[in-house]
């Protein structure tokens, strides 16, 4: 193998620039040549290729977002696109891809390397911290420090007047960043998708608090909530519980912007070089993760989005925190 190529696709995580860097001076310590391609799946497609040295990825290691750019392709979803992704690859000599993402990109890199015969490892990218092989995904830290200190501030303008707050956070499918960061920012109640949301019960918390002249009251709200999100979930209350003054704050996409944690930076750079030297070593279609602190591999179609039961310990115990 003498030249390999690294695409971030999907969704950008704080952390990817790390693991872009670990994939170039991984490569190039090997006396590999590294391509890197712009704009996700798109740019592959479109063959937007970037020869990459040790100085292209100089000073990154801190930035969040991602230099390669990423999209969401429909293209690529297509015959016609994944056959002109292909072309351009042989094209350009690549021999091997790392991919930085999600699900999505999984799935597409197990059917590009299906179809082409060019191997592909991966390393998971995404802020919601649900995929299958690994502990933790590049981003997720960073994006649970992006909302405790959001509610930290919160917090205080809570207190200040007397305010109930309903703080909505990422989280379409899962609630990790909701369950810990509710439990790190202290919130009264978290609501997230895998547990159903009891508006009776809620208020009755509620009016607990208010007996104990609770000042104020910040609750978590994932995105995926089943009761469709903090805007929805702070007007049913309103209607049966108006002794705060209520408010909501929808935190969005700052949690996937920002400087990356030390714990990200290292997580990335573990991964990405890991994902290098394996792919390297002749192995293909796997994906590099961390569990126990140990990183391991997983066979890339099993490295998707997966259903895993939420931590009733830590339900159990922002419950008990919170009165």
């Amino acid at each position: 193998m003498k030249k390999i190529a690294v695409i971030t696709s999907g969704g950008d995580a704080p952390g990817m620039n790390a693991c872009i860097r670990a994939v170039v001076r991984t490569g190039i310590f090997h006396n590999l040549e590294v391509i890197g391609v712009r704009r996700g799946y798109e740019g592959l497609i479109d063959g937007d290729f970037l020869p990459m040295d040790s100085h292209s990825v100089s000073n990154i290691i801190q930035r969040g977002g991602t230099i390669l750019k990423t999209s969401r392709s429909s293209r690529f979803m297509t015959g016609e696109g994944i056959n002109k992704a292909i072309e351009m690859a042989k094209n350009a000599g690549i021999e091997g891809f790392i991919m930085i993402g999600g699900d999505g990109t999984f799935k597409g890199a197990n059917e590009f390397s299906r179809l082409s015969g060019i191997p592909c490892m991966g390393a998971p990218g995404t802020i919601d911290n649900d995929l299958y092989g690994t502990d933790f995904t590049i981003g997720y830290d960073t994006a649970l420090n992006t909302v405790i200190n959001a509610v930290d501030k919160i917090r205080d303008t809570a207190a200040s007047h007397s305010r109930l707050f309903f703080v909505e956070v990422m989280g379409r499918d899962a609630g990790f960043i909701a369950l810990n960061g509710g439990v790190g920012a202290g919130a009264e109640e978290i609501l997230i998708p895998e547990t159903s949301t009891d508006i009776s019960e809620l208020i009755k918390h509620l009016e607990e608090g208010w007996k104990r002249h609770k000042s104020s009251v910040i609750i978590i709200v994932a995105e995926g909530d089943k009761e469709g999100g903090a805007f929805e979930v702070a007007r049913k209350v309103k209607e049966k519980f108006n002794h705060y003054d209520t408010r909501v704050t929808v935190i969005g996409h700052m949690q996937r912007g920002g400087s990356p944690t030390c714990f990200d930076r290292v997580l990335a750079s573990r991964l990405g070089a890991a994902a290098t030297e394996a792919l390297i070593q002749g192995k293909k279609n796997l994906v590099a993760g961390l569990v126990h602190n140990q990183v391991v591999f997983t066979p890339i179609d099993k490295a998707r989005k997966h259903k895993v039961d939420v931590n009733e310990d830590l339900i159990r115990i922002s419950r008990m925190l919170s009165t």
